[in-house]
């Protein structure tokens, strides 16, 4: 359920100072009356737009740029065009208050008024963050900054780094955002300027409130609000109060919410403020929806509404239509929900919120399940799902994070109801393309680049649109008019379009930018004879949805089959959290207690299934916290054993053509080739890795015409350039895939004093670290398998293990065939018996697959921590 939060308080983004000079100049020196004349239509002008009278103002300012050129006036001439184009801003007439301002820029340079010039591009850069082009407004303020600097202007100085604020904000860079309000601040404390510095201090706060750091948020408004308070801005105290209760909602503390959002609403309607008054009702709704009050929810709502209405927030009535909506369906009147849903979908539409546009219709198939008509909710969460996905292929980075954490509910709930259905088939080509976008995503995170150089320009140009065009539809969204909604659908067509182009054009990018799933049948006939693959799904914490595991089971030629398994979310979530502890301590005893209750929910529903396909392997797709999790670890109580000993393991990304790639490169004639072993490139503390030096100085003996590079030798550049000759591939080395950075020394010494100095997503190699969003560039089509073997290679970043299958998505896409990855810490002696193995059974002929599982069976009678971090990712043949 979308909801309003109060707009951050934005600090006066360099409105023009419509101020002129009253010096006689010579040239009118004789023309007194002149001279009077354009001061009177000056003053006037100013007037007209300080209270709001802009296209009036326009018309006066018209009358002085006449009057300039009569007198050949040329800094009055751009004056003039200076104040047309900021009333014309005024109007969202943003073209031609271009036109304007970029007249009046030259004339400012020739005259040599540095200070108008700067304001200039002031303006200029503030017209290109409203129409979607931040690199635009980046620019300009860039250029106008060192001029404000050089004449010393320093408000201007202030409210230029405000303005690059803003626009880093925009386009979801945070810490940029946060520098830029940061060099702002000062220069409004050592000025006195005490507005300026609570604006700021309130920009402030909207960026950790967003970043998810409430208690710096938090600090920031409560500096901020009693500055308001002794300026006596009664409209910037109402916002920061909103500001606060929004802070503490996200906190879960609604009573303290509560109170902050009253205290404002008495001040927004002093101060005349009916937006601030319909966005303070709104929230005040929403937390009493999630209080379990959905009586009073309804009443502030109903109040908010038809101020929004009446004030143009077209965004805002959608969104507490849609509010009103979910309050109704969950007190039971369904026929009333669906009254207000359908009131908010075409709004939704209208102002380019596709948010709003997909949780609506999710919620309109939700109502549809509800009173038991399936098929339309089949209907609706198609299209809220479908909707989705294609968001998430166009969302900027620094907002993607958030996104992804809220809406999976529709692929979830359209799930169930496909098996519910008895539409197995549906369900899973569902599920495989949430999986796949899932992990398109995490490489988009991390900027993940292709091989094809015109393919990535191509690529490149695409994203600066898109992002133009996700400034442009929040700009549309505080601000409609249908004259923008228009241009807004024209351009978002126009991106669409670019993006089916580049994807026909350049397979490799199509997987970035598409929805449309891979043929099911073709991926099917493409599993390995004798594989069973089994994906577990979790479908769970979703409103009116049982919970439940769903777990599919596929094969060559047999049609898709699905179980559900009933499961307590937290009962699970603890398990799963648990049993990923005792396995990674070697310490811990009840690995087969905890690992038996896994098998009983994961495999015993399906046991007999799998044992009918008589399989001699099965391939696991996990989703979820269920990639912290090494299947083979599972132990059958009944057998007393290990699902390993029953069964070779691998993984997949998802089903894919690329995941289904039929190879054996223990039989393979360039097996000849050996592998390429790149090893401990900084043997020192705490960076030195002993036991992965001899994982690779043994390399040669096990796997003939190897080639290794070790210590300093170990470079980046010889990664790139032999990575190319080898099926096999091994790199000893740490890597960093957390997104905070990587602290490598001992437990007591990771607070912060010893972290080395690794960016996220990066492996330490000699010379320089090695980002994995390259990946695609090193040519890796020969590569049979990469073996990343080293401490904090596949550790967690995020909650669901996205990251774990995301590495090797990324090399997977780079042309590596199967990626060996570890999930956990292992201990250096055990980690370089079970390579040594692992390449001898290889080198005598054995499948990936099998040649792991029996390196791993020499250490079964230890505990799991020893022998079953190491998971195969990718085909195992």
């Amino acid at each position: 359920m979308r909801q309003i939060l109060s707009g951050v308080l934005v600090v006066g983004m360099g409105l023009v100072p419509v101020t002129v000079p009253l010096m006689v100049q010579q040239s009118w020196a004789q023309t007194q009356e002149l001279q009077a004349e354009w001061e009177a239509l000056v003053d006037q002008a100013i007037q007209q737009t300080r209270i709001g009278q802009y296209r009036q103002a326009i018309e006066t300012w018209q009358q002085v740029l006449d009057l300039a050129r009569q007198l050949n006036d040329r800094q009055l001439e751009a004056l003039a065009m200076l104040g047309i184009g900021f009333n014309y801003e005024q109007l969202d007439q943003y073209q031609k208050a271009l036109d304007y301002y970029n007249q009046a820029l030259p004339i400012f340079q020739e005259v040599g008024d540095q200070a108008s010039v700067a304001t200039t591009l002031n303006n200029i850069g503030r017209v290109y963050h409203a129409i979607g082009q931040p690199q635009k407004a980046l620019e300009s303020y860039n250029q106008a900054l060192p001029i404000r600097q050089e004449v010393g202007d320093r408000a201007g100085v202030a409210t230029t780094f405000n303005n690059i604020g803003v626009v880093y904000r925009a386009m979801g860079q945070p810490q940029k955002a946060l520098e830029s309000y940061n060099q702002a601040l000062p220069i409004h404390r050592e000025m006195g300027d005490r507005a300026g510095v609570a604006s700021t201090l309130n920009n402030i706060g909207g960026v950790y409130h967003a970043i998810g750091q409430p208690q710096k948020a938090l600090e920031s408004y409560n500096q901020a609000l009693p500055i308001f308070q002794q300026v006596g801005d009664r409209a910037g105290v109402a916002t920061t109060l909103n500001n606060i209760g929004a802070v503490y909602r996200a906190m879960g503390q609604p009573q303290k919410a509560l109170e902050s959002y009253n205290q404002a609403l008495p001040i927004s309607h002093e101060v005349g403020d009916r937006a601030g008054v319909a966005i303070t009702l709104h929230n005040i709704g929403a937390v009493y929806n999630d209080i379990g009050q959905p009586q009073k929810a309804l009443e502030s709502y109903n109040q908010a509404l038809p101020i929004l209405r009446e004030v143009g927030n077209r965004a805002g009535v959608a969104a507490t239509l849609n509010n009103i909506g979910a309050v109704y369906d969950a007190i039971g009147q369904p026929q009333k929900a669906l009254e207000s849903y359908n009131q908010a979908l075409p709004i939704s539409r209208e102002v380019g919120n596709r948010t709003g546009v997909a949780t609506t219709l999710s919620s309109i198939g939700a109502v549809y399940r509800a009173i038991g008509q399936p098929q339309k909710a089949l209907d609706y969460y198609n299209q809220a799902v479908t909707i989705t996905l294609e968001m998430r292929q166009g969302l900027q980075r620094g907002n993607r994070q958030s996104f992804l954490g809220n809406e999976p509910g529709s692929v979830i709930a359209l799930t169930n109801l496909l098996i519910d259905q008895n539409q197995p088939k549906q369900a899973f080509e569902w599920i495989n393309l949430y999986s796949t976008a899932e992990l398109a995503d995490y490489t988009r995170l991390i900027d993940a680049q292709v091989s094809n150089p015109q393919a990535q320009k191509s690529l490149d140009q695409w994203n600066q649109k898109n992002q133009q065009l996700e400034i442009f539809r929040q700009q549309l969204q505080e601000n409609f008019s249908e004259e923008r909604s228009r241009q807004f659908r024209e351009f978002e067509a126009q991106v669409n379009q670019e993006a089916e182009d580049i994807s026909r054009q350049y397979p490799e990018v199509a997987e970035l930018l598409e929805t449309t799933p891979d043929d099911l049948e073709q991926l099917q006939s493409s599993i390995p004879d004798g594989t069973v693959v089994i994906q577990p799904v979790l479908l769970t914490n979703i409103k009116d949805v049982p919970n439940n595991i769903a777990i599919f089971i596929l094969t060559k030629d047999q049609p898709i089959t699905v179980k559900k398994v009933p499961v307590d979310p937290d009962q699970l979530d603890n398990l799963i959290t648990d049993y990923r502890e005792i396995v990674q301590n070697r310490y811990a005893t009840g690995f087969r207690d905890r690992g038996s209750e896994l098998y009983d929910l994961l495999i015993r529903p399906i046991e007999d299934q799998i044992q009918s396909f008589s399989p001699s392997k099965i391939a696991i797709i996990a989703t979820g916290k269920l990639r912290y999790i090494p299947f083979e670890t599972l132990y059958n109580r009944d057998t007393g054993k290990f699902l390993i000993e029953t069964y070779p393991i691998n993984y997949f990304t998802r089903l894919s053509v690329n995941s289904l790639q039929l190879t054996d490169i223990g039989n393979s004639p360039s097996l000849q080739h050996g592998a390429l072993g790149l090893g401990n490139p900084i043997p020192e503390e705490p960076y030195n890795l002993p036991g992965a030096e001899a994982e690779i100085k043994n390399l040669p003996n096990l796997l003939p015409r190897s080639e290794i590079y070790l210590g300093n030798d170990a470079t980046v550049e010889r990664f790139k350039y032999h990575a190319p000759r080898f099926p096999v591939i091994h790199l000893a080395t740490h890597g960093c895939f957390q997104a905070e950075g990587c602290c490598l020394g001992e437990k007591e010494d990771c607070n912060g004093v010893r972290r080395i100095d690794m960016e996220p997503n990066t492996l330490l190699f000699a010379d320089e670290p090695f980002n994995i969003a390259n990946a695609a560039r090193l040519g890796m089509k020969n590569t049979e398998l990469l073996v990343l073997s080293a401490c904090q290679t596949a550790l967690r970043e995020e909650s669901d293990g996205r990251e774990i299958a995301g590495i090797a998505y990324l090399f997977e896409r780079a042309g590596a065939k199967a990626v060996m990855a570890s999930l956990w810490n292992a201990e250096d002696e055990t980690t370089s018996e079970i390579m040594t193995q692992f390449y001898q059974n290889l080198n005598q002929g054995m499948s990936k697959g099998e040649a792991l599982r029996q390196a791993k069976l020499q250490q079964i009678d230890r505990h799991p921590f020893y022998w079953s971090p190491f998971i195969l990712i990718g085909n195992a043949q």
